[in-house]
């Protein structure tokens, strides 16, 4: 009777091994039921494995837009996945809240948050919550504000437009990026205060704007500092600015406060996600952006509009949205801005 040998180099019996181990380890897997697939449901998986959608509220080719474009262009380098930008605007800078509303908490949808996002709520109806819909990642920066004219216009001053609107009611057309934008809530303030009537022209972004407004179609604009190009190559004069202080650009450009109207606007901006997004995903997308904040290509595009990084984490982020909200219910009241129509 002839003995089969095995050759020490054959593969049978490892194979006969492997199998074994596969299927002791199948009714190992069995054996340990639910616990095992919950085990495996908690394991960590990795993130990002596919593109990321960044939704900016505002039209292209404006000032946002385009620093976001460098921001995005920076992260995607530290996440091992591209960031796609996607435009939305109008609406005064909120139609990304519908889609973060309706989003998976996957990490995969993010959008900035204007004030606007704070404001809209209480100046009319809205599907979404901004505190309630949203999951804060960071913040990145505030905005500069200001009344801008055509270079050839008569007006060298905020008196200039309050004295043309007092001896011509209702005719002074005045430009912003929207119904209930800080624009629009500032100029509100400042007109309404001396009971004076100006013509509101909404647009949906900044770049049109400052164009219509340098073109002598309407002959104020109110914006933020997407205005910066414009005011630099001499299309447009500068007559007022926002901020607590005088910006280092323009610093013979008054501001708002040291004209003793008591207004200080900054709008500082986030990003975030909806609403349940896991900390640990959070946790990799602050890592990322908070990195590409503090790149000098972003930090240079900043500089292009008058703006500086004003960092804030997760919690700080979250926290300070929450306060905001609650101030500009305060001021929506004090205005009486409540429900308004545009």
């Amino acid at each position: 009777m002839a003995v089969n040998r095995k050759h020490p180099g054959c593969s049978a019996r490892p194979s006969l091994d492997a199998g074994r181990r596969q299927s002791l380890g199948l009714l190992g897997a069995l054996a340990l039921g639910p616990a095992w697939g919950a085990a495996l449901a908690q394991a960590p998986q990795r993130f990002p494995t596919r593109p990321i959608t960044l939704w900016l509220p505002w039209p292209a080719g404006g000032a946002t837009d385009l620093t976001f474009r460098v921001l995005a262009e920076v992260a995607a380098r530290k996440l091992g996945q591209k960031v796609v930008i996607e435009n939305r605007g109008g609406a005064g800078g909120t139609l990304a809240m519908p889609v973060l509303q309706q989003a998976q908490p996957d990490g995969y949808t993010l959008a900035q948050l204007p004030q606007t996002v704070l404001r809209a709520p209480w100046t009319r109806k809205v599907l979404w919550d901004p505190i309630r819909d949203t999951t804060p990642i960071i913040q990145l920066s505030g905005v500069t504000f200001g009344i801008v004219v055509p270079a050839d216009s008569p007006f060298r001053s905020l008196d200039d437009l309050f004295a043309h609107a007092k001896a011509h009611p209702g005719t002074l057309s005045i430009a912003t990026n929207g119904g209930g934008t800080t624009p629009h809530v500032v100029i509100d303030e400042l007109f309404g205060k001396r009971g004076l009537r100006y013509i509101h022209v909404p647009y949906k972004g900044t770049a049109e704007q400052m164009i219509a407004v340098a073109a002598g179609q309407v002959m104020v604009g109110v914006n933020s500092n997407g205005f910066a190009p414009f005011v630099d190559s001499g299309q447009l004069r500068l007559l007022v600015t926002f901020g607590a202080q005088r910006t280092r650009r323009w610093p013979t450009v008054p501001t708002l406060k040291e004209l003793g109207h008591g207004i200080v606007a900054m709008s500082p901006y986030g990003l975030a996600g909806p609403a349940g997004v896991p900390p640990a995903i959070v946790q990799t997308l602050h890592e990322a952006f908070k990195a590409a904040m503090q790149d000098p290509a972003f930090v240079a595009e900043l500089a292009r509009y008058d703006q500086e990084p004003a960092y804030l984490g997760p919690d700080d982020y979250g926290r300070a949205l929450r306060a905001a909200y609650e101030h500009e219910r305060q001021v929506v009241d004090r205005l009486g801005l409540a429900q308004r129509t545009e």
